[in-house]
């Protein structure tokens, strides 16, 4: 195993495991501190945890799986989540989408070539009252339009 969190981080998760009665309630803050470290949590970074934790690999792949905001890749410099759930889609989702796609040249699943934008699509992220609606890295957009797309992938090349 080769993955190590950096020294500022792994103080940092030391410090996250003793608030808690059982290592195991540490996993979800811990795998927080390996992508922040990393920017995404890797097979090795797996190990890793579950090393630190005493916990089964199998329960720290579970929960990266599991979880939609743990990436199991590197990704751009932004990450644009666009929901595809029933609330989204029947406000117009898929059009937002085929939009994005062609305006970055890519899929879903996929980050640009200059390395500025990953595009994925997820299920609900809990905003449907005000579908259709996104994540770009930690930020929700919601009551989208094409405009305010426009707008984001705008910013989102700046940065």
């Amino acid at each position: 195993m080769s993955f190590r969190l950096s020294t500022e981080r792994e103080d940092k998760l030391h410090e996250v495991i003793k608030r808690y009665p059982s290592t195991r309630a540490a996993l979800l803050p811990a795998l927080w501190l390996v992508q922040e470290d990393a920017g995404y949590v890797s097979d090795e970074a797996i190990e890793y945890v579950a090393m630190q934790l005493d916990v089964p690999v199998a329960d720290v792949y579970g929960a990266v799986t599991f979880y939609t905001m743990f990436n199991r890749r590197k990704i751009g410099r932004h990450h644009i989540q666009l929901c595809t759930n029933i609330c989204c889609w029947l406000r117009g989702s898929e059009e937002m989408l085929k939009y994005l796609k062609a305006k970055l040249g890519i899929g879903a699943g996929e980050t640009t070539e200059d390395g500025a934008i990953t595009l994925s699509t997820v299920e609900c992220l809990g905003a449907c009252g005000d579908a259709p609606m996104m994540m770009v890295d930690l930020d929700y957009h919601e009551n989208l339009t094409f405009e305010k797309l426009d707008g984001i992938i705008k910013e989102c090349r700046k940065s």
